[in-house]
């Protein structure tokens, strides 16, 4: 019969593998799927008042260009929009 000392010190190496492997698999997961998102939302949150007056300035000038056009979509264009609009208004009917 196996002693209790050796029960024990089997218990906490494998409570000490399993911690590992749980680390590994957070730390993986982590870095293939959150790490990318992330540093876009960093960027952004870091985005100083300067740039953010530029952006909103450049987006500004591309509306009025964009108003000031006779027809801002093509035939196709609209008809996709159509589509896409007539299917989202039946399936929330």
């Amino acid at each position: 019969m196996m002693k209790p000392e050796n029960n024990l010190k089997i218990f906490f190496i494998k409570l000490v593998a399993i911690t590992f492997a749980i680390i590994i698999i957070i730390n993986v997961f982590y870095n293939t799927f959150l790490a990318e998102k992330l540093e876009v939302l960093n960027k952004l949150s870091k985005m100083d008042k300067n740039t953010a007056e530029v952006i909103k300035d450049k987006v500004r000038s591309e509306l009025r260009s964009g108003l000031e056009k006779e027809q801002i979509l093509t035939k196709e264009d609209a008809d996709l929009i159509k589509r896409f609009l007539n299917k989202i208004s039946s399936e929330l009917k």
